[in-house]
């Protein structure tokens, strides 16, 4: 029992910025076109329903559709979910990635679980506006306030836990992020238009479902759009691991990448499939696929940030079509991306994790995270160690480049979560003592998931923008020169 969370190069079609129209969009649903799986919803007014845009039911009427940016707005519309496409089992829209602007800023910073344990207070305070004003945007742009967006991902992350798990039902209630079990039911109910027990008996396989138990964690299924290059992440990935904290196992095409977690709440082990063959999801045209995973967690309440880390780590909310068609126009690059289609930029779940690598090398990070890095109260395949937490570093090795970034991230003088203003932490890291332009660079690509980074000195085309992160990559994959 798995869980959906949430092609050579074609030839061009529409992309994000081409569907804000409602044609375009009707277009879309009308072709059942899995491209646009989390870049918006449509709902349906006589049936109550809202559906992502590969839904295979009968195409409604034009008159009687209605679009929303977000699920959340649609179920303040008033709209359940469909169960049989499940809306909230769709990659995230790549745009929340792409933009730096405050609405981008928080919508990955809601992502990751802020409002739910920092509440809309917190939200605005990272963003550096007022509550009213992050409130304003949001609802003005999306159809949803912070609250109700955060709602909508609590409601998921309930059927997630429902329907793969054997947690008891209150459990999973508080896990969830809800305050109350009667808030929890009434959401799932609104949402879902079943109860809970109803929405667990509702699972693939129904009551005979293989749920997970407390040994052997929560399957998922980690949802992307259109090709993904797997071959090429593992293979970064396991050149980067760093032993006690990360591991990659098996032979090329059938590995599994194997990590730590640190969360708010307690730790996880995390263990994610390559899967080197395109998985049709059986919706719509180009549905993309998904990567398989399990999450061992200390508390399920860290559920929602541990997927939403994975999914940036192995860069699943990009989209690949938008890249492709801009790189694969470039003379240079147009073999590359014919060669691999769909390449991925990995990014990081943890910030001082790419900067240790490229501040104190692969060794380097070894030795720091056996010296400073908590050790597991259960160790597991090889699986030792946290990586160490910037206050821990900062004290234990307050000199250097290192220090200086890790006192920084400590005290917040430098701020790096997903919801951080990406030319002000530039600013920020660079007024550090040592700290060099290539490892800013970096971390803009992998702490701050900037798609158009180019590395210093290399006068890459303007042609590449907005997804130079994209080109480097490339280039690297294929062995050529970065100039």
């Amino acid at each position: 029992m798995t869980s959906d969370f949430r092609w050579p190069v074609p030839p061009p079609r529409p992309t994000l910025g081409r569907v804000k129209d409602e044609d375009s969009r009707y277009e879309a649903v009308r072709s059942r076109d899995g491209r646009f799986d989390g870049v918006f919803f449509f709902a349906v007014r006589t049936t109550g329903i809202y559906c992502r845009p590969s839904c295979p039911a009968v195409t409604p009427k034009r008159h009687n559709v209605r679009f929303f940016a977000t699920a959340a707005a649609a179920q303040g519309s008033g709209f359940r979910a469909c169960r049989r496409c499940r809306p909230d089992a769709v990659p995230g829209s790549a745009e929340w990635n792409v933009r730096a602007d405050v609405v981008g800023r928080a919508m990955r910073l809601i992502a990751d679980g802020v409002v739910d344990r920092e509440g809309v207070a917190g939200l605005a305070t990272r963003l550096g506006y007022s509550a009213r004003q992050v409130q304003r945007q949001l609802t003005a742009e999306l159809g949803a306030g912070p609250v109700a967006l955060a709602r909508a991902q609590r409601a998921h992350t309930a059927r997630v836990l429902l329907q793969t798990t054997e947690l008891p039902v209150t459990e999973i209630a508080f896990a969830s992020g809800f305050a109350s079990v009667r808030q929890f039911n009434d959401t799932v109910k609104e949402v879902y238009a079943a109860t809970p027990t109803e929405l667990r008996a509702a699972a693939p396989g129904g009551r005979s479902a293989r749920r997970a138990t407390p040994g052997t964690g929560i399957p998922l299924r980690l949802a992307h759009r259109g090709p993904y290059q797997a071959a090429a992440v593992f293979d970064q990935l396991a050149r980067e691991a760093v032993p006690g904290v990360e591991k990659v196992t098996g032979a090329p095409g059938a590995r599994t990448y194997r990590r730590t977690l640190r969360l708010p709440y307690g730790t996880a082990l995390a263990a994610v499939q390559e899967r080197t063959r395109a998985a049709r999801t059986g919706t719509g045209t180009h549905p993309g696929g998904w990567l398989d995973a399990r999450l061992h967690l200390t508390d399920p309440r860290d559920l929602t940030t541990a997927v939403q880390r994975l999914r940036r780590l192995f860069d699943l909310d990009a989209d690949p079509y938008a890249v492709d068609e801009r790189l694969g126009a470039d003379p240079r690059l147009a073999p590359l991306v014919a060669a691999r289609p769909g390449l991925r930029s990995p990014g990081a779940v943890d910030p001082l994790e790419p900067a240790v690598r490229a501040l104190a090398g692969g060794h380097g990070a070894e030795e720091l995270v056996r010296r400073y890095g908590k050790l597991l109260d259960a160790p597991h395949g090889g699986l030792t160690h946290l990586f160490p937490e910037p206050a821990v570093l900062a004290e234990a090795e307050p000199r250097g480049p290192l220090g200086a970034l890790a006192a920084a991230l400590a005290d917040g003088a430098v701020q790096l979560d997903p919801g951080a203003d990406r030319h002000d932490a530039e600013e920020a890291l660079l007024a550090l003592p040592g700290m060099d332009p290539a490892t800013v660079a970096t971390l803009r690509v992998r702490a701050l998931g900037d798609p158009d980074v180019a590395p210093p000195g290399a006068r890459l085309p303007d042609g590449w923008r907005p997804w130079r992160s994209y080109a480097v990559q490339h280039l690297r994959v294929a062995g050529q020169p970065v100039r």
